[in-house]
């Protein structure tokens, strides 16, 4: 099983290995505030904030991550097409990643912001496996 999802596991370490790499990131940035206290979020920080930002899309990757993750290795457990599941993978990976860096870089409230498209993408790929789940259920 792990050689023929191999592409398909790769991503998903991509996927963690983003979510962490956030989660330093943010990290990083609170502990650099003047008074930071760890695990409160100042108030009166918005959009033109990284450390918001940063702190934003930590939290958005992890809220996102549970119901991509565990339906990708049912998926695997159902013998899902292995080249169907890499694609699904890399996609939502890649929509994570482009999400994540428009967020650090662009500081805007507008709505939808440039990350939002991707963050769709990343949505769409979500709805997308579990579409395929289903009908590899049935």
């Amino acid at each position: 099983m792990l050689t023929s999802y191999y592409l398909a596991i790769s991503g998903l370490w991509v996927v963690s290995l983003t979510i962490f790499i956030q989660g330093l990131i943010a990290a990083i940035a609170h502990a650099r505030m003047p008074a930071a206290v760890p695990g409160k979020m100042a108030d009166d920080l918005g959009h033109e904030s990284f450390v918001f930002r940063s702190h934003r899309t930590f939290h958005n990757s992890l809220e996102n991550a549970l119901v991509f993750i565990v339906p990708a290795i049912l998926a695997m457990f159902i013998s899902v097409s292995p080249t169907v599941l890499a694609c699904i993978v890399w996609i939502y990976a890649i929509a994570r990643i482009v999400h994540m860096l428009l967020y650090y870089i662009l500081s805007t409230d507008k709505n939808p912001s440039p990350r939002s498209y991707f963050y769709l993408l990343g949505a769409l790929t979500n709805m997308l496996l579990f579409i395929v789940l289903g009908i590899s259920l049935v």
